[in-house]
C-alpha cells in the first residue's frame, strides 16, 4: 500500500502497537508581523501632499508622518518591469520583463510572464505559512493567455497568492472594468449608476479577504498586495471628487509645478541647491497656449487630481480597517508608485487615450465640445505632458524614460510595531531600488530565498536589502550599483554618478550621447557633466554595458508598440488561417487573444436560429468610448462602429427571417485610414457605409459573444443586451494583413509622421 511521502510515526500490526504523526504546515511564530505593499500606478514623484502637491492625499500623508519617507527611491520606467522586480527581488530583466507582459521577443529577456527560475515574495512567504492576499492589477502573464481557456500558469493564483480579485490587463475602466476572481472572469457586482468605482471595490475585496483568513486563523499572518488601477489612464473618479478640483489648476502648469518645487524644498524630499529642471521638450509655456488649449489641459488635471484624491480615501479605509481588525501595528506596510507621470497623453492630453495608438493627435478644438465627460464613464482620458513634468517635478522627462522622472518615485514604510519612536516621521535618503524591496523584507521576516524552489533552480536575489535603513537614518546605503533599461533609453547609478542615454527609436545606440551627472549636487539631471569628465563617463558606460550582461539586458530592444500585435501560429488563440470561431455561451475574451481585427479587413458572419422579436448583440468588442457592436434590433440587422464616439451605424434595409438566418459584416480596410462596410442578410447586400476612421487599436477591453460586457459599445441599447434567439456561432475570417505582420506597426509609423 502506498504511503505517504513523508511520515515519522510508526505503523504496526494495530494501532495498539503504533505511533502516529501528524505532518504540521509551516508557521512563521505568532508575532511574525504581516506585510502589506500598495502599489499605485503612474503616479510622479511629487504627486502626493508630503512629496510636493497640493492634490489632497492626507492619508498617504498620514502614513508618511507616522512612518519613513523615502527621498530617493527607484523604480523601472514602466509597469510590469517593476511589478516583475518588486515581488522577485531580481532585475526585471533576468526574470524576462524588460517591458509590459502584453507581448514575447523570442529572447529571455522578454517572455512576457515571470520567470519559475525566479519565485514571488507571495510563492515564499506562503510556504513560510503566511496567508497571501491580491486585490488590484496583476499585469504579469501574457494577455493572450488572460482568457478563460487559459493556461493559467502565469496568473496570481499559479505565482503563490491564494485569492485574487482584480484585473489581468495595464489599464481597465474604473466604471466598468474587466474582472477576474481566482481563476475565472466575472462581472462587476455594480454599475456607475450604482456609485461603483474600482478602486472602491478593491479595498473592499481586500479587506474581505483579510477577515475571512483571519476571522478563521487570526495566529496566521498574511501578506496583501493592493496594485490598484490609479492613477493609470483611463483617469476616472467620482463626480463629486471632479467638482472640488474646479478651478485648482487655472494658474497653468508653470506656475503649479514653481509652487509644488518650492513646496519639495521646504518639505525636505529634494535636497537644497536641487534646481527645477526647464520644460521638457514639448511643452511650451502655459502663457503661450490658446485658451482652449488651456481649458482642456486644466480639465484633464483636474481629473487626475480627483481620481489620486479619491485612491487615496480608499486607501484611508484600508487602512482604517486594519486598525479595526487590530492588524495596523505589526504590519510592515510599504506605499510606493510603480514609475512616474505618463507621457502618453502627448502635447495636448487626450479624450480616448487610444487615439494615440492610432496615430491621431486630437486638437483642443476638436475635443473642447466634451470637455464636461472628462473623469466620468465617458471618457478614456490622460493629460497633457506639461502636467505629467509637474506631477514628476523636480525632475524631467516621464515614464518610459530612464531620467530621474521616468524612474524616482515615492516609498513610505509604515510599521509602528518596527519603527522606534523617535524615527517616526523621519526621512531616508539612501539609494534604494524596487528590487531591494524583496530582500528587506525577507531580512525583517528571517527568511533566506531557497537555491531551489519545488524543484527548479532559483536565480539569486541581486537585491540589496535596506532593512539597516529603517532604523538609521545614517545607515549607508547598500545598493551602490544599480543599472536602468527601457526600450533602448539607458542608465546607469554608481555612487554619486548618473551616466544616462535618452535613445529614440530606430536612433544608433553607437553613437547616441551620453549624459553624466554628479547627483548629490545635481539630482534634477540639470547641469550635464559629459563634456568636463569623460573618462568617467566612458567607465560608467563601461560599468553599464557589463551589468547589462550579468542581468540579461541584451540584446537591446526599441520595439514596443509594433509588438502588441497577434502572433498567429496554429495551437494559440490566434490560428494561422486567421480564422475564429465562436460559440456562445462564453466568458470575454480579452483583447489580445480575441480575434485581431484591428486594422485589417474581415468577415463576421452570425449563424442564429430566431422568432419574431428575437433581439440582442451577436459579437461586440470595446466600450462606450469605441469599439463596435453586431447586433440585432427591431427585427433588423445592425452594426455601430464606434470609432471614439463618432458612430457610423448601418441597419439592414430587409428584416432578419423568422427561423435560421445567416448575417454578414464585412469590414474593408481603404486607403489611408478610411474603410468601407456592409451587411448581408443570407447571403444578399442589405446596407453598406464608409468608415472615415478604420481603427488600428480600438481598446483595451476585449469582446464578448451574445451579449455586451461592460459598457455599452452603441448608444441604441443597455448593455449587455444578451440576443434572446439562438446564436449558433460567430466566424471571424481576417482577409488581409499588413506587409510587416501587425496593424500597431503602421499605426506607429502613422503616429511618427505626426
Amino acid at each position: 500500500m502506498a504511503r505517504p511521502s513523508r511520515f515519522e510515526g510508526r505503523i504496526g500490526r494495530w494501532v495498539a502497537e503504533s505511533e502516529p504523526w501528524y505532518d504540521e504546515p509551516p508557521h512563521p511564530g505568532t508575532d511574525a508581523p504581516n506585510v502589506v505593499i500598495i502599489l499605485l500606478d503612474d503616479t510622479g514623484f511629487a504627486q502626493f501632499g508630503c512629496y510636493g502637491s497640493d492634490i489632497d492625499t492626507p492619508h498617504i500623508d498620514a502614513l508618511a508622518a507616522n512612518g519613513l519617507q523615502f527621498t530617493n527611491f527607484h523604480v523601472t520606467p514602466l509597469c510590469s518591469p517593476t511589478r516583475a522586480s518588486l515581488l522577485t527581488g531580481r532585475s526585471q530583466h533576468a526574470v524576462g520583463m524588460r517591458a509590459v507582459s502584453n507581448f514575447r521577443t523570442g529572447f529571455p529577456n522578454q517572455l512576457g510572464h515571470i520567470s519559475p527560475h525566479a519565485a514571488t515574495l507571495a510563492e515564499l512567504l506562503r510556504d513560510q505559512g503566511y496567508a497571501t492576499l491580491c486585490a488590484g492589477k496583476w499585469h504579469l502573464a501574457p494577455m493572450e493567455q488572460c482568457s478563460a481557456a487559459g493556461p493559467f500558469e502565469h496568473w496570481p493564483l499559479a505565482r503563490g497568492f491564494d485569492r485574487f480579485y482584480g484585473f489581468l490587463e495595464g489599464e481597465t475602466d474604473q466604471f466598468h472594468p474587466d474582472l477576474v476572481c481566482d481563476n475565472h472572469p466575472i462581472d462587476p457586482p455594480a454599475g456607475p449608476e450604482d456609485g461603483y468605482h474600482l478602486s472602491e471595490d478593491l479595498v473592499d475585496q481586500l479587506l474581505r479577504m483579510i477577515s475571512d483568513s483571519k476571522g478563521v486563523r487570526p495566529d496566521r499572518p498574511f501578506f496583501g498586495y493592493l496594485p490598484f488601477g490609479a492613477t493609470h489612464a483611463p483617469h476616472q473618479a467620482p463626480a463629486e471628487y471632479l467638482e472640488k478640483y474646479r478651478g485648482r489648476y487655472d494658474e497653468g502648469w508653470d506656475v503649479v509645478r514653481q509652487r509644488w518645487y518650492d513646496r519639495q524644498l521646504e518639505l525636505g524630499v529634494i535636497p537644497e541647491g536641487t534646481d527645477l529642471a526647464p520644460r521638457n521638450p514639448g511643452v511650451d509655456a502655459w502663457d503661450t497656449l490658446p485658451e482652449n488649449q488651456q481649458r482642456l489641459a486644466c480639465r484633464l488635471q483636474e481629473a487626475f487630481a480627483a481620481f489620486l484624491d479619491h485612491t487615496d480615501d480608499q486607501i484611508g479605509r484600508f487602512i482604517d480597517g486594519l486598525r479595526d481588525l487590530g492588524e495596523l501595528d505589526n504590519t510592515v506596510l510599504l506605499l510606493m508608485t510603480d514609475n512616474g507621470a505618463s507621457q502618453e497623453g502627448g502635447p495636448f492630453g487626450v479624450m480616448h487615450e487610444m487615439k494615440f495608438f492610432n496615430g491621431i493627435l486630437e486638437t483642443p478644438d476638436e475635443a473642447i465640445d466634451r470637455i464636461d465627460d472628462i473623469g466620468g464613464p465617458h471618457s478614456h482620458t490622460n493629460y497633457p505632458w506639461g502636467w505629467a513634468q509637474c506631477g514628476n517635478s523636480p525632475y524631467k522627462w516621464y515614464k518610459q524614460n530612464t531620467h530621474e522622472g521616468g524612474v524616482h518615485v515615492p516609498l513610505i514604510v509604515h510599521w509602528p510595531n518596527g519603527l522606534a519612536a523617535d524615527q517616526r516621521g523621519t526621512k531616508r535618503d539612501q539609494f534604494v531600488n524596487v528590487a531591494d524591496v524583496a530582500p528587506t523584507i525577507y531580512e525583517l521576516l528571517g527568511i533566506t530565498p531557497p537555491e531551489q524552489y519545488h524543484g527548479v533552480s532559483q536565480l539569486p536575489v541581486t537585491g540589496h536589502s535596506f532593512a539597516g535603513a529603517l532604523a538609521d537614518a545614517s545607515a549607508p546605503a547598500t545598493n551602490t550599483l544599480q543599472y536602468f533599461e527601457m526600450g533602448g533609453s539607458r542608465a546607469l547609478v554608481a555612487g554619486e554618478w548618473k551616466a544616462v542615454c535618452k535613445h529614440t527609436q530606430g536612433g544608433d545606440y553607437e553613437t547616441e550621447p551620453w549624459e553624466l551627472y554628479h547627483l548629490p549636487s545635481d539630482r534634477s539631471e540639470c547641469h550635464d557633466r559629459a563634456a568636463d569628465e569623460p573618462e568617467r563617463l566612458q567607465e560608467l558606460i563601461g560599468l553599464w554595458w557589463s551589468e547589462a550582461e550579468r542581468h540579461g539586458v541584451l540584446p537591446l530592444d526599441d520595439r514596443m508598440v509594433e509588438l502588441f500585435g497577434a502572433r498567429f501560429r496554429d495551437q494559440s488563440p490566434h490560428p494561422s488561417d486567421r480564422r475564429y470561431l465562436y460559440r456562445p455561451p462564453m466568458s470575454p475574451i480579452p483583447a489580445q487573444a480575441a480575434a485581431a481585427t484591428g486594422g485589417r479587413s474581415f468577415d463576421l458572419t452570425a449563424r442564429v436560429t430566431r422568432s419574431a422579436g428575437d433581439e440582442g448583440v451577436l459579437y461586440a468588442t470595446g466600450t462606450e468610448n469605441s469599439g463596435l457592436s453586431v447586433f440585432v434590433q427591431g427585427d433588423r440587422f445592425v452594426v455601430d462602429y464606434n470609432a471614439f464616439d463618432a458612430h457610423t451605424v448601418v441597419e439592414s434595409s430587409v428584416e432578419v427571417p423568422v427561423g435560421g438566418s445567416v448575417l454578414t459584416a464585412r469590414f474593408r480596410r481603404g486607403e489611408g485610414r478610411a474603410g468601407t462596410l456592409e451587411v448581408l442578410v443570407d447571403g444578399v447586400s442589405a446596407g453598406e457605409a464608409e468608415l472615415p476612421l478604420f481603427m488600428r487599436m480600438m481598446s483595451s477591453v476585449g469582446a464578448s459573444v451574445g451579449y455586451d460586457h461592460g459598457s455599452a459599445v452603441s448608444p441604441r441599447y443597455a448593455a449587455p443586451f444578451p440576443f434572446t434567439g439562438t446564436l449558433h456561432e460567430v466566424e471571424i475570417q481576417l482577409l488581409t494583413k499588413p506587409a510587416d505582420g501587425t496593424a500597431e506597426a503602421e499605426a506607429r509609423t502613422e503616429m511618427a509622421r505626426q
